[in-house]
């Protein structure tokens, strides 16, 4: 086993964090932890923009908790870090667009990894499946996220059976972005990656913001709440230089130059 589970390449205003804990990538409290605290520093990083988080090898993702390290003593219930499982599901205030690249098995809590992060793209050679049901467990955060992204008679055969799915059927329902060849994963994680380090930030804040705040309100509380410059990222947009030079590129014909500020 590596001695440390959680690799990170910065490029630009890019942070790739690569999960590498052979064999299978499964996640303990203390790769949770690590996790928890590389997303925090991403979130915290104004120079970063952008996150891809990806996994080494090319038979497994993620399938999600460690039961090998569980039967030697983790609990299931005990300390994952500051963002929850995975250091994405419960991180607060995560403002930043974040990408992940599947390839191989994902399933279980590796799957709901996936489902925390903002856009997914597979490659043809992965799998999903969200086994608990087998071993007597519930999938807890997939129960939450599943049914809101997926037709819910989609979702609910997902979790009542525990059945497995490839690439093609996830792209269908709409989980994926885009399904590449093994090789192409990667750089095509980078190569999206770097169209958004080339947008506005402050602009993705505001939208993410919304979007999670706004996931269990009436339209008409969200909106008012936005046109009311309730959410801090929409009213640090609004009063930003980044909003000034959005129109003035507009009006100049050219392409913005965003600052994040």
């Amino acid at each position: 086993m590596t001695e440390t589970p959680i690799r990170t390449r910065r490029e630009g205003g890019i942070l790739e964090v690569t999960l590498d804990r052979p064999r299978a990538n499964a996640i303990d409290l203390a790769t949770s932890r690590i996790m928890g605290e590389t997303f925090r520093a991403f979130r915290d990083d104004e120079t970063l923009r952008v996150a891809i988080l990806r996994a080494e090898g090319e038979k497994f993702f993620c399938p999600g908790w460690d039961l090998k390290a569980a039967a030697e003593g983790d609990a299931v219930d005990g300390d994952y870090g500051v963002g929850g499982f995975g250091g994405l599901q419960e991180l607060p205030g995560l403002n930043k667009p974040v990408i992940c690249a599947v390839n191989g098995i994902c399933c279980g809590g590796g799957l709901e990894l996936a489902l925390s992060c903002d856009l997914i793209l597979a490659s043809q050679n992965a799998t999903f499946a969200l086994p608990e049901i087998r071993s007597g467990t519930v999938a807890d955060a997939a129960s939450v996220k599943l049914p809101k992204r997926i037709p819910y008679h989609v979702a609910m055969d997902l979790l009542l059976t525990g059945r497995w799915f490839d690439a093609v059927e996830a792209k269908q329902w709409g989980l994926l972005r885009e399904v590449t060849a093994p090789e192409d994963l990667l750089p095509k994680a980078w190569e999206l990656a770097r169209l958004l380090e080339s947008g506005p930030p402050l602009v993705y804040a505001a939208i993410k913001e919304i979007v999670r705040e706004a996931e269990d309100m009436k339209f008409q509380d969200a909106l008012n709440r936005i046109t009311r410059s309730q959410f801090a990222t929409v009213e640090r947009l609004y009063s930003s230089e980044d909003q000034l030079e959005g129109a003035r590129a507009f009006a100049e014909k050219r392409d913005p130059v965003w600052k994040g500020r």
